[in-house]
Formats: structure tokens, sequence, C-alpha cells
């Protein structure tokens, strides 16, 4: 009996886990060229975007969605990221320099190292991020 019902669980268990959607890189291709060509990204989906490097030099970026994107090494000198959603984004070495994150969720984001002088980060939400090393 124990076998039994131990066997329906493990089976029972693979097929939910089989079901569950598997994350997928979900940014939109053409508001990523847009951000980049244009530096004007207003309420963009950015979700997991590789923005690593990118010169966004006082980009408009106010309540896009960030979320998990890499903008690792990402110069957002004077950008505007106000109501942007920054969950889990990886902003190592970022230099954020004069730019605003007035009310942005940076819950989980990694800013280690990231250069956030004069940065506004006003009723913003920063549940467990790194902020290691900044300058």
């Amino acid at each position: 009996m124990k076998l039994t019902f131990l066997l329906t669980a493990v089976t029972l268990l693979s097929t939910i886990s089989l079901a569950t959607p598997v994350p997928v890189k979900a940014e939109n291709p053409a508001q990523v060229r847009q951000l980049l060509e244009t530096g004007e990204c207003f309420g963009c989906d950015l979700r997991g975007a590789n923005l690593k490097g990118a010169h966004l030099i006082g980009a408009d970026l106010r309540n896009a969605n960030l979320t998990g994107a890499n903008l690792k090494d990402a110069n957002l000198e004077g950008a505007d990221l106000t109501g942007a959603n920054l969950q889990s984004a990886n902003l190592t070495e970022a230099f954020l320099n004069s730019a605003s994150l007035n009310k942005a969720n940076l819950t989980n984001a990694n800013l280690n190292n990231a250069n956030l002088y004069s940065a506004e980060v006003e009723d913003g939400v920063l549940v467990g991020t790194n902020l290691l090393k900044r300058y």
C-alpha cells in the first residue's frame, strides 16, 4: 500500500512538473532595438533583455519592465527609471550617476559595485537588493 501511494505521488509530481511552463526570454526585440537606437522606451517590455555594457545615457525607461534584465556595466547616467520594474535585474558595476530610480522596484536586484552618485531612489522597493561596494 505504501509503495503504491509513493509511486502514485511520484507520477503525479512528475506530471505536474512537466506541465509547469518553463520561463523563456520574454523581451520584445523591437523595443530593445528602439531603446538602443533612440534611448526612448517608456513602458517597454524588456524582461530578461541582455543590455550588458549598453550606453543608455539619459534614456527614458519610465515604467519599463526590466525584470531579470542584464544591465551589467551599462551606462545609465541621467537615465529616468521612475516606476521601472528592475526586480532581479543585474546592475553589477552599472553607472547610474544622477539616474532617477524613484518608485522603482529593485527587489532582489544586484547593484554590486554600481555607481549611484547623485542617484534618486525615493519610494523605491529595495527588499533583498545587493548594494555591496557601491560608489
